[in-house]
Order: C-alpha cells, then structure tokens, then sequence
C-alpha cells in the first residue's frame, strides 16, 4: 500500500510539473505579446502625439499669418519701433503715445491689417470680441430681406451698379450676392454675441478674422447697410416727412453724397477698394450700429480734436468702443488697463 501511494504521489508531481511546463510557456508567450502590445502603443501615442502637436503649431502658424488683428502688443514698444528719430513727428507721436499710456490708461494696442477695409474691421471685431449684440433697429427687422426691399419696395434699380470693395462692379449677380453678406453678418454676430465664454468668444473671432472671404462678406454687408439707411432717410427728407437725424443731413449736403445713387457711386462703392471711411460715415457707422466709438486722434495730440467721438450726440446705453490713428485712415484698437 505505501508503495501504490508513493507510486501515486510520483505520478500527480510529474503530471503537474508537466502541466506547469505548457502554461509556463503560455504565460511567458501572452507576457511578451503585452510587452510587444505594450511596446507598440506607447510608440503610437508617441507618434499621433507629435503629430497633433505639428498640426496644432501649423495651424496656429497659419492662423497668425492670416488674422487681419494681431494679438496685444506693448503700446510704448510699438511707438518705439514706430516712430524712431528726432524729427519733429516723431517727437510729437512718441509723445502721444505716452500721453495714452500714463493719461489714459492704454498700455496695449492690437495692430489691425492696413487696408481699405481698416476701420470696419477694427469697429466690427470689437463688436463681436466683446459680445456686443445687435442695434435694436436691427432686431426689429429682418436683414436679410433689405436688398429685395431697396429694388421693390423703393424701385432702386441702380442698386445693381453696387461694388463689393476691390471686386468692382458685378451687375445683375449683386443681389445674391448681397443677400449672402448679410446671411453671413447675422449669423456670425448672432453666434459670437450668444457666447457667454470671454475665451470661446475669443477663440470664434479668431476663426472670423483669419477668414478673408468671410470678413469681407461682413464689411460689404455694413456698407450695405449704411446704404439702405441713407435711401429711408433721402426719401423722408424728400416727401417731407419725419425729420431726419442731423447726420444724414450733413452727408447728403456734401456734392458727392447729395442723394443715395451718388452716395454709392462716389463714397461706398470706393470703401475697401481705394479709400477708408470718412470722418462723416464715421457718424453714420456708430449711429446705425448704435455704439459710442471713441477714436483717439494721435496726429491731432494737443487740439481739441485728439479725442472725438462718434456720434457726438451717442446715447447712453449704447456699447462703447475706442480706437486709436495715426492719420485718419489706418486704425488700432488701444486697450485699457488699470
């Protein structure tokens, strides 16, 4: 019997050393596949990684290069590198600069693309960065049908001699193509001014103001804008209505404004092609957008006029917005800190 049990226990050892042998060589196979399995993802987390990183530098690279506002910059360095030398408009600048950094409290600037388009796009990224809603005029009304409203309502047929800024004349397309101005202005202002977040605000304008075929879009739709207005008030004025807002009486006094058709040809057709807005579109721009556009005049330091509001007769509630110039044509926008 002792012999049958030691002849048993032999027996289960080598059985089990047997069976210990083939899942050894199972663990260690599945141990090194976990390795291997291991080994490969880390190096393709590695490798997405640095991937994503080079796009994301890529396309912050590119997004830099084509934003039409740059990113904040240091007033005093800017007026600096700007205005080098002893010559007496340098002197007079620096001074200027200086004035708004220790007077009124402009210690940063964020430099705006220099073209004809300037002064909207430094009016209309303020808007929309600082989630300014729409006029109360324009919630009341629909924009997007005020281009059908102007030919059929008002019989403006010449409308079709409207230019978008550099694209020049475009005939009978430029219905449509309005129409796609203002589709673009109420959709992008209505979802920036909808977002709450300073950051994701930030992040939207970006997007806006690297987009050249869409900023445009915007400006046309303002200048359209301006038009549209200008016709109400040339009709008011003309059937002896209402009486109009003293700007427009002094736009349409000017020979080559004197009504809506001329306005067009001679003033907005040029904006974004060859010429900026005008001191008096100035008023007409903060009027129809009903914000307070504070322009800080620098070739104008020491006069009366180096701080000028636009419209001069703003009310109260409106949004306030502050830019800075050189010469009347090229814009900034100043920022303030405390």
């Amino acid at each position: 019997g002792r012999h049958e049990v030691r002849s048993w226990t032999t027996a289960a050892k080598q059985s089990l050393c047997f069976m210990w042998q083939k899942v050894k060589v199972q663990l260690m196979l599945s141990m090194s596949f976990l390795v291997a399995v291991c080994w490969y993802c880390r190096r393709l987390y590695s490798f997405l990684a640095q991937l994503l990183k080079r796009c994301s530098n890529y396309l912050q690279r590119k997004l830099i290069r084509n934003l039409s506002v740059l990113t904040e910059a240091d007033l005093l360095g800017y007026s600096a590198r700007e205005w080098k030398g002893e010559t007496k408009q340098a002197k007079h600048m620096r001074e200027a600069y200086e004035e708004l950094f220790w007077s009124y409290h402009i210690k940063y600037l964020r430099q705006v693309r220099r073209d004809n388009y300037c002064v909207l796009r430094a009016v209309l990224f303020q808007i929309f960065s600082q989630g300014i809603p729409f006029p109360s005029w324009m919630k009341e009304r629909d924009i997007l049908k005020l281009p059908e409203k102007l030919l059929y309502s008002q019989g403006c047929n010449w409308i079709q001699q409207y230019s978008f800024g550099p694209e020049r004349y475009t005939g009978p397309n430029v219905f449509g193509k309005l129409r796609k101005c203002m589709e673009t202005l109420k959709t992008s202002w209505t979802e920036i001014s909808a977002t709450k977040d300073h950051e994701e605000r930030g992040n939207m304008c970006n997007a806006v103001f690297s987009d050249e075929s869409k900023e445009h879009k915007l400006y046309e739709a303002i200048k359209f804008i301006m038009l549209y207005e200008v016709v109400e008030a040339y009709e008011q004025l003309k059937n002896r209505e209402e009486p109009i807002h003293n700007l427009f009486s002094l736009l349409l006094a000017r020979d080559s404004s004197s009504d809506p058709l001329s306005f067009m040809m001679n003033h907005l057709n040029a904006i974004g092609d060859s010429i900026c807005l005008d001191q008096v579109e100035l008023f007409l721009l903060g009027y129809l957008l009903e914000v307070k556009i504070r322009v800080y005049r620098l070739h104008r330091f020491n006069t009366e006029e180096f701080q000028v509001n636009y419209p001069d007769d703003y009310r109260r509630e409106w949004n306030e917005i502050s830019l800075l110039t050189e010469d009347d044509r090229y814009y900034h926008i100043p920022l303030f800190r405390t």
